[in-house]
């Protein structure tokens, strides 16, 4: 979990757009970012695994 206080400097905006940081919206981690989610890996794989992202479903084959 990401500091409050890191979360916070990243929402504004940046002086230059190379600096521009995504974070995860649940916990605020900066790597492992999935844009099309706005997610982290971690939260995506925990809300995936309990279908609440819609049109998501584990790999079988």
């Amino acid at each position: 979990m990401a500091k409050t206080s890191v979360i916070a400097r990243s929402k504004k905006p940046p002086k230059y757009m190379s600096r521009i940081v995504r974070r995860c919206f649940r916990c605020g981690r900066k790597r492992g970012y999935m844009r099309d989610f706005n997610l982290c890996r971690i939260c995506f794989r925990e809300l995936a695994s309990r279908g609440e992202i819609p049109g998501i479903r584990k790999a079988s084959w």
